[in-house]
């Protein structure tokens, strides 16, 4: 049985209060097996129902699913979703990033470049970074003054739950790494040729002002964690428990909804193909 749990078990309650600093980053306490060597086979096995449930989503078109990610740099967005989507069709899947904003969104309210990326029906839509930045940086490398930041949390707060009544189901994950990884993973980088193009010297910056980004999530988690859209601190310093942890939690969400193949509105027996 692949593991299961991860759920319930990483999600953070509405009003409860976050410390990071108190979850573990390297715990594998859900793992179903004697160590990693155990890891393909459940995780194979994932892949193989997420493809399912994502076949049943495309072809009834009736819900649109949201997966937002949030991590420290190097906290393994990218691999995470390389491997935990990579066996679902193309055509029923779109992954967004969201970079430093232009000249246009900056013309705009902070959502407005989210809201046109947000799923169809039938869709299944992964955000690579999210609306979530335009709080946490924009907090702590003092952007904007404390207002703009403070009233951005609340409108968050109720984008979502707009998405949520209009029928988005939205599973939002922080992938939660110790700095002592982030530093193995930088230092991977420079060490070799391969990496260097993930390296960028701006993240040493970012990585001075660790425990501000720390204190800013622990906030803006705490705060925008609701039924409607639940936030799930994953441990990410194994990669391998960190993608079989977001599988589950994708796939229970999706087999939450309790999709079923349409039925075709016409008879398959009175079909006849012609020679």
């Amino acid at each position: 049985m692949p593991v299961t749990g991860a759920l319930e078990h990483y999600r953070i309650k509405p009003g409860g209060k976050v410390h990071l600093g108190k979850i573990q980053t390297d715990d594998k306490l859900l793992f179903a097996g004697n160590g990693k060597d155990d890891y393909e086979p459940q995780f194979r096995e994932l892949q193989k129902q997420l493809q399912e449930q994502q076949k049943l989503l495309y072809a009834q078109n009736k819900h649109r699913i949201l997966v937002v990610m949030q991590a420290m740099d190097t906290g393994g967005k990218d691999g995470c979703i390389k491997h935990v989507f990579s066996h679902i069709d193309p055509q029923g899947i779109h992954v967004r990033s969201f970079k430093k904003p232009t000249e246009e969104e900056l013309a705009h309210d902070f959502l407005w470049r989210i809201h046109s990326k947000v799923p169809r029906r039938g869709e299944l839509v992964i955000f690579n970074r999210s609306h979530y930045e335009d709080v946490i940086a924009v907090r702590v490398k003092k952007i904007f003054p404390d207002e703009v930041w403070k009233r951005r949390t609340r409108h968050i707060v109720e984008f979502e739950r707009m998405l949520a009544e209009e029928g988005t189901t939205i599973v939002k994950v922080f992938l939660h790494i110790s700095k002592e990884e982030q530093k193995r993973r930088l230092e991977s980088r420079l060490e070799n040729p391969d990496k260097h193009w993930k390296f960028n010297p701006d993240d040493l910056a970012d990585r001075a002002l660790w425990d501000h980004f720390m204190k800013a999530y622990e906030d803006v988690i705490s705060e925008t964690s609701t039924d409607h859209a639940p936030w799930h601190v994953v441990p990410a310093d194994r990669k391998w428990y960190r993608n079989l942890c977001v599988a589950r939690i994708v796939l229970d969400t999706m087999k939450k909804l309790k999709m079923t193949m349409p039925e075709p509105s016409w008879n398959p027996s009175e079909i006849r193909i012609g020679d």
